[in-house]
């Protein structure tokens, strides 16, 4: 009896104690909202074919090994995508966000705010879930499946069903923002987690920026940056999508799936979900102050190393032009455009550089930006 008493009143002061250390340091805020679905969509790797955009000639006999053999450069996916309220209709990207690319939309949050997420799962045949990283959540916003010891609403969040709906609601306190050592915003990814190494190989990938308590713009954005970017270094290892079954029976009916050519085929090193300088949208003017937030995903082969040719960047102060970065993690980089020209942005990864993982992005000959350096 002693014992069942002493296991029930130390799970109970874990949980007061986890609730109110979580909650203590969330200040008064907003509540931002959003509309999130799954969608199955066809995404095309590398649209300029047969021209590799890099080198503007067409691609070699080595590069169409990714974008030609096999299934080729076009897969069925699955990405998040912004809807307007009751997922009523699909929003166009904004102009700033078109470098996103496959990735899911931008969710933003201040110190203090609350983040409400709408999610609907439009798969035809898969659960799907939104798990994030780095904000606060109760068991019912988690958005993995495992045995949790929970049950009944707890559950709801686990695997939402194709064509059902769950709502997400995170919290945002100082220990989710940015820390002593950060600059005003950072960045944390979201992902599914219903099956979250198929899920994320299908696409189901985005990321949260969180920025300072007092340092944002009405819509959460730093006051103190211009213009921010977003990159996923990823190898979409498309052999376990979830999708696989799909895309051979409509683009490679007959295939072997255990070929070791057409495995090798179905990894696409691609920064946003594109390959050989197919990403748009990088461009800035000089003078500007841009944030760069850098994300991977996938497994042991994805330690990538992006590279910015041109210019150097700050990263916890310390001045680089090249950072690694490892599955599920995150950077912040600040760049402060100087040197007008169209430059090179890629993984120094030889085996990543070979097959694809590389693009441009432009800084204009055109002032720009706050003269103030908040260096």
């Amino acid at each position: 009896m002693f014992i069942e008493r002493w296991r029930s009143a130390v799970i109970l002061s874990a949980l007061f104690c986890v609730s109110t250390a979580g909650l203590s340091a969330l200040e008064a805020g907003q509540v931002r909202e959003y509309w999130i679905a799954a969608d199955e969509v066809y995404w095309d790797f590398a649209p300029s074919f047969p021209i590799n955009l890099m080198s503007g000639q067409e691609f070699s006999e080595d590069q169409r090994v990714f974008v030609e053999d096999g299934i080729g450069r076009i897969y069925k996916k699955a990405l998040y995508r912004k809807y307007t309220p009751g997922w009523g209709e699909l929003v166009p990207r904004p102009p700033e966000e078109l470098h996103l690319a496959a990735l899911g939309p931008i969710i933003r949050g201040e110190v203090g705010d609350t983040i409400v997420v709408h999610f609907k799962n439009n798969l035809a045949d898969h659960p799907a879930t939104i798990h994030p990283h780095g904000v606060f959540y109760s068991k019912s916003s988690e958005g993995a499946p495992y045995d949790d010891g929970t049950s009944g609403p707890d559950k709801a969040d686990d695997n939402v069903q194709p064509g059902q709906t769950h709502t997400y609601e995170w919290q945002v306190p100082r220990r989710a923002g940015p820390g002593p050592g950060d600059p005003s915003s950072v960045c944390w990814p979201y992902h599914s987690h219903a099956d979250e190494p198929a899920d994320t190989n299908g696409g189901l990938i985005g990321v949260i920026i969180v920025t300072k308590r007092n340092k944002a713009r009405p819509d959460a954005t730093p006051l103190n940056v211009d213009r921010e970017f977003v990159s996923l270094f990823n190898i979409y290892d498309e052999n376990s999508s979830l999708f696989l079954d799909d895309n051979i029976a409509e683009f490679a009916p007959g295939a072997d799936p255990d070929d070791e050519d057409f495995q090798e085929s179905n990894l696409m090193h691609s920064i946003n979900g594109l390959l050989w300088g197919n990403n748009a949208g990088y461009v800035m003017q000089k003078g500007e102050r841009v944030r760069w937030y850098i994300v991977a995903m996938g497994t042991e082969v994805d330690l990538h190393t992006p590279h910015w040719h041109g210019v150097t960047l700050l990263h916890n102060g310390n001045r680089i032009d090249v950072t690694e970065i490892l599955p599920a993690a995150s950077k912040t980089l600040d760049l402060r455009a100087d040197n007008p020209g169209e430059w090179m942005y890629h993984c120094h990864v030889n085996d990543h550089l070979l097959a694809g993982m590389m693009t441009k992005f432009t800084i204009l000959d055109c002032e720009g930006g706050d003269d103030n350096d908040d260096e």
